[in-house]
This record gives structure tokens, C-alpha cells and sequence, in this order.
């Protein structure tokens, strides 16, 4: 019994007459492509696929396609890239009762700060015009919101709040002035509308930026390496000057090593 499958059944003919093929076989004749590139095509159009379209949703939640956070201001919205958010419109457990406490406009705030943060942690912005058509609103209302939100302590992490087109410091230090000041990471994120996952990352960005000057690097160079616009090198070195003797700085840069023997992390 030693014949091949394919003789014996056919198999190798029929393994072929599935979607999968019959998609490459179709995009090889629309496109006139020879069947290696329409596979290949295949295969990226099924990677964007799962990245955008097959996305896991539960109550309350719906798919948005948001503008990427690391996308630089100024770069037009067509050709920015996008991620695809899973968003909680409706919270029965916490919207209800900020809507007997609070009324509508309480209600549409509080959505507003669970919006953008939950764009944020997954690496995306909203503008005012997505929170708008979200929160089936204007864009004129969602900046009066937000205006409202910041007097009350909040920052919110919307499209131009990240891009820091505003004057004073940008948000990253502000965050990481509160973090130098004592401020727990829970007081930090009650404060800031932002994750304990987002302090992380500024801290990271801080530490790179800090060791390199430590190191005796000069501004130009940590540019360079470290891609950050030079007024946000400058905040951060005007951070480190300012809180250089500090416990935190000094566990942040100088880090005491593992003790094997305890087990430590």
C-alpha cells in the first residue's frame, strides 16, 4: 500500500477545494497575478483581517477605528494608521448610577474619561470629532466637556492633548511630575484619567532619556537616539535636575541588583 494519496484519492485535489483557494484563485484571475503573489496577498489581507474586523466584543462595547497614538500631529487622517478599539458605550454597572447622581451632561463626562482612556491603553487617540459621533454630540459640546473635566482635576486624553498642541508643559511631565512628588500610581491614575500601563511607558521614556544625559550624552544625541521632540527632552532634563536627590529618581536610575539568594525580582 505504498501508492501516493493523491492517486489513491484524490486527496492533494481535494485539499485544494476549499475557500482559502478558491479566494487565492480569485484574486490571482481580478488581479492577473501569478498564484505565489495571490497567495501572498492572501495572507496580508488576512492579517489586516484579524487586526481590524475579527474583534471581540462584549455588552455594551462596539469596534471604532481610531487614529494610532505614536501617528505625529499635522499628518493628514487619511494616511495615518489606524487601530481598531474595542470601546464600552454602556456601562450598566457605574453609567446608571452617574446618571441618577450627576444627569446627562454627568453621564456624558464620565463616558468622555472611559472613552479616551480605554483608546489610550490600546495605543489609540480620540478626537473631539470621534467622541462626538460616539457620544451622539458635537464636537463645539465635547470641547465645553472636556474644559469642564480639566477645571475638575481630570486630564483627558484626546487626539491634540497628546500632541501637546497647546501651550505649557505636555502631559508626560506632568504625569511624571506626580510620580517624582510621591503620588502613588492608583492617586496617579485617579488624578490623570491615565493607566498604571501608560505611567510605565512615560517612566520608560523618562529613564532612557535621564541615563543618557547622566551618561554625558548631549541634547542633540538624545534626539537623535531617542526620536522625543527636544522641548520634551527639555522637560525631561528639567525634571531630572529638579528631582535628581529624590528616593525615586535615584530607584529609578540606580536600581538596586538582584539578590539571587532571596529570590528577589
Amino acid at each position: 500500500m505504498n501508492r501516493k494519496k493523491d492517486t489513491a484519492y484524490g486527496i492533494n485535489r481535494l485539499e485544494s477545494k476549499n475557500a482559502r483557494a478558491a479566494i487565492i484563485q480569485k484574486i490571482a484571475a481580478d488581479f492577473n497575478l501569478m498564484p505565489i503573489m495571490a497567495e501572498a496577498y492572501y495572507k496580508q489581507i488576512s492579517s489586516y483581517f484579524a487586526e481590524h474586523a475579527d474583534v471581540k466584543l462584549t455588552s455594551g462595547q462596539i469596534c471604532y477605528e481610531a487614529v494610532g497614538a505614536e501617528e505625529p500631529a499635522g499628518k493628514h487622517i487619511v494616511l495615518a494608521r489606524k487601530v481598531s478599539c474595542r470601546l464600552t458605550l454602556n456601562d450598566v454597572e457605574t453609567d446608571l448610577e452617574v446618571l441618577a447622581n450627576y444627569g446627562l451632561a454627568g453621564l456624558r463626562r464620565h463616558r468622555i474619561l472611559r472613552l479616551t482612556k480605554e483608546a489610550y491603553d490600546q495605543d489609540a487617540l480620540l478626537s473631539y470629532e470621534d467622541l462626538a459621533v460616539l457620544l451622539t454630540s458635537s464636537p463645539s459640546t465635547m470641547k465645553r466637556d472636556i474644559h469642564h473635566l480639566k477645571r475638575d482635576g481630570y486630564f483627558v486624553m484626546t487626539r491634540g492633548a497628546k500632541h501637546d498642541m497647546g501651550p505649557g508643559l505636555s502631559h508626560k511631565t506632568q504625569i511624571l511630575d506626580l510620580y517624582f512628588k510621591d503620588y502613588t500610581f492608583t492617586e496617579i491614575e485617579q488624578k490623570t484619567n491615565h493607566s498604571e500601563r501608560a505611567v510605565y511607558r512615560y517612566l520608560r521614556d523618562f529613564t532612557q532619556v535621564a541615563t543618557l544625559h547622566h551618561q554625558g550624552f548631549p541634547k542633540a544625541q538624545i534626539r537623535l537616539i531617542s526620536h522625543f521632540s527636544d522641548r520634551l527632552i527639555r522637560e525631561y532634563l528639567s525634571l531630572y535636575e529638579q528631582y535628581q536627590h529624590t528616593d525615586r529618581m535615584t530607584q529609578l536610575l540606580h536600581p538596586e541588583p538582584m539578590d539571587e539568594k532571596k529570590g528577589d525580582l
